[in-house]
């Protein structure tokens, strides 16, 4: 159901997507739009970024042209612009050609207020003459951090969209993305020649996830403590380095009685396409992925993203972390990461064969993720401090802030460890010289005469994993580095100079006891996000309130028959916020169900009724009167 006349931004907000305000700079993007002006907007997952080119879409004469480079996702982009009443559609590989062709007649005849199309289609030939025989109201370029060869989602396909603003100047253009660097920021504003628009910068922020950071001991473990302590039957993604790390931590958790899937780029099409499609519409599932899986996620229930190996930039770890807690309600980004995620990382830099240039920028992005995982102070501040944002006080939601963390003066530990490898010739791992420093009888070392050497047993006041401690810090420090064209001995760099001397101090971190903080690096309980009541609250918003919590499930039950019905993911039909908002304000008809967020005319329309079904049956089971109402 399109407007039949104009109409003004803030009532097809209302109207149609059945939200009473704009958030943050949301109406500015809107109205710059609409005029025919450009705009690059950088805005976090969750802030709703698509209503600042879906509203100018149905505003503007024409038909809004969407570059999304993420074809598995446009069929469930569509199907809830369906759900809204607005006309919809999606050219990409996917279609027959009969119905490629319908939906190209479809464009030229006006029958669309939005269609997404996949790069490589829109740029053919074939698809710019259709262009140029149809009205378009704006070229909303998605995912636009793609563009970017310094990007971690670099896209060959997006380097050519600046065609169209070359081709129609006439045509305002959004490019959208959750998140960018500065450098990556240039490049956008350069490659879809953006230099006259007008930047809309939001707040990276988002103070509704968790962050947190344990070192590895047992990383699948760790992962299931955490898992079962906090997420019982919540969906989530679990990050994992290589193929052969997906595989075998989806074994591991079906093993436990998880029900987990796998996603890479070495699985078959389909089987990919099947496990996205199950993550999507179904609850409690867990996806064990490579970054291949996630760019556009719409799901907005994700309560959790977990990483076992070390990201290789912030700007990726953002990303990443962004797809939780979509909908704004309390999630987790949860990270385990070691030494041999920063030798495995810098490996790759190193033996790729780009230019120098490059590297370097990799090296300063790896050593920015390393900087936030051996950080003393508030993640969040060193987060946001990433992308150019300052927040003045310490988050109160991460577990630095939740347990500070305690330090410790590592000086003559450092110069220990440090001589250790300058006295066992720097081409030995941490493992081998932590056993050097703890004095081992092993016959390795008195292989090579390392039970003669000055350092050999000076290091019993402290533990095998306590070493551990200091020599990945000291490489995340830049004192020690890795010999990556040898066997990943560590050697010294010339910043350890003044360490050695005894010219410089060296203030370690001291790494929470696995023991006293649960495998899965919890914190106390009453003071992280664990916890049954915590996991109560999580899931249905009402705390101890059992009645409360059981019209939630009554409601997400019919959600789910309805979602079912139509093969949609549940979200489509109302949002968990939507569902929070029934049972807390208990409507008793369609004109007050008009105030709940996120319930506009077309689905107050089509769900309306059953909806305030189940809402008279709950309160009849409880034997309250039709127009009683919780205080």
């Amino acid at each position: 159901m399109t407007p039949a006349a104009p109409a003004s931004p803030l009532d097809l907000l209302r109207r149609v997507f059945g939200y009473p305000d704009f958030r943050g700079a949301q109406e500015r993007i809107i109205d710059r739009v609409i005029a025919g002006g450009d705009a690059l907007v950088l805005m976090p997952t969750g802030g709703g970024k698509s209503l600042c080119f879906q509203i100018p879409a149905l505003v503007r004469p024409g038909t809004g042209i969407v570059v999304s480079p993420l074809i598995a996702l446009m069929q469930d982009q569509v199907d809830a612009l369906h759900q809204l009443g607005l006309r919809a559609a999606f050219l990409n590989s996917s279609l027959k050609a009969g119905e490629a062709r319908a939906v190209e007649q479809g464009l030229v005849a006006g029958q669309f207020d939005l269609l997404y199309v996949a790069p490589e289609r829109l740029l053919s030939e074939r698809f710019l003459a259709l262009l140029d025989q149809s009205r378009v109201a704006l070229f909303a370029i998605d995912e636009a951090h793609c563009v970017s060869q310094w990007g971690h989602d670099f896209r060959p396909d997006y380097i050519q969209l600046n065609l169209l603003h070359e081709r129609w100047p006439q045509i305002p253009r959004i490019a959208l993305t959750a998140t960018a660097d500065g450098l990556t920021r240039q490049e956008i504003v350069e490659r879809l020649g953006l230099g006259e628009a007008e930047q809309f910068v939001s707040s990276f922020n988002r103070p509704n996830i968790r962050y947190r950071v344990v070192q590895k001991d047992q990383p699948r473990r760790q992962l299931l403590h955490f898992l079962r302590q906090e997420h019982v039957g919540d969906s989530g993604i679990v990050y994992c380095l290589s193929r052969r790390g997906v595989e075998e931590t989806t074994d591991f958790l079906r093993a436990e009685g998880l029900r987990a899937l796998p996603y890479h780029a070495g699985l078959p099409a389909e089987t990919r396409r099947q496990n996205q499609a199950a993550f999507l519409r179904d609850d409690q599932v867990i996806m064990v992925a490579t970054i291949a899986f996630g760019m556009g996620i719409d799901k907005p229930d994700v309560r959790f993203v977990a990483h076992l190996d070390l990201p290789k930039s912030v700007e990726g770890y953002y990303q990443e972390t962004g797809r939780a807690g979509r909908d704004g309600l309390p999630a987790n980004a949860w990270l385990a990461y070691g030494l041999a995620d920063m030798v495995t990382l810098r490996h790759f830099i190193d033996s790729s064969e780009a230019e120098e240039r490059f590297k370097r920028v990799e090296h300063h992005r790896l050593n920015a993720m390393l900087g936030f995982c051996e950080t003393i102070a508030c993640r969040r501040q060193v987060l946001l401090n990433y992308f150019g944002e300052e927040q003045a006080r310490p988050c109160g939601n991460c577990d630095t802030c939740l347990e500070p963390v305690q330090t410790w003066d590592g000086t003559q530990a450092a110069r220990k460890a440090l001589s250790c490898i300058f006295r066992t010739g720097m081409r030995f791992g941490a493992n081998y010289l932590i056993e050097v420093l703890l004095g081992k009888d092993n016959p390795r070392i008195k292989s090579f005469g390392h039970d003669r050497v000055s350092t050999f047993g000076i290091g019993q006041e402290l533990s095998a994993d306590e070493w551990k401690s200091v020599y990945r810090q000291l490489v995340a420090a830049g004192l020690v580095t890795v010999d990556l064209a040898g066997h990943g001995g560590l050697q010294l760099t010339e910043q350890s100079r003044p360490v050695l001397r005894g010219e410089r101090e060296v203030r370690l971190r001291r790494d929470p006891s696995a023991r006293g903080r649960g495998a899965g690096g919890r914190a106390a309980e009453g003071r992280s996000s664990g916890g049954r009541q915590e996991r109560e609250r999580r899931k249905s918003g009402f705390e101890g309130d059992l009645e409360a919590t059981s019209l939630w499930e009554r409601l997400r039950a019919l959600r789910l028959a309805l979602a079912q019905e139509q093969n949609l993911p549940p979200y489509v039909i109302f949002g968990d916020i939507t569902l929070r908002e029934l049972v807390q304000y208990r409507p008793r008809n369609l004109e007050e169900m008009s105030c709940i967020s996120g319930i506009g005319a077309v689905k107050r329309e089509r769900y309306g009724e059953a909806f305030l079904a189940a809402l008279a049956a709950h309160a009849a089971e409880h034997g309250y009167p039709a127009n009683w109402r919780p205080a």
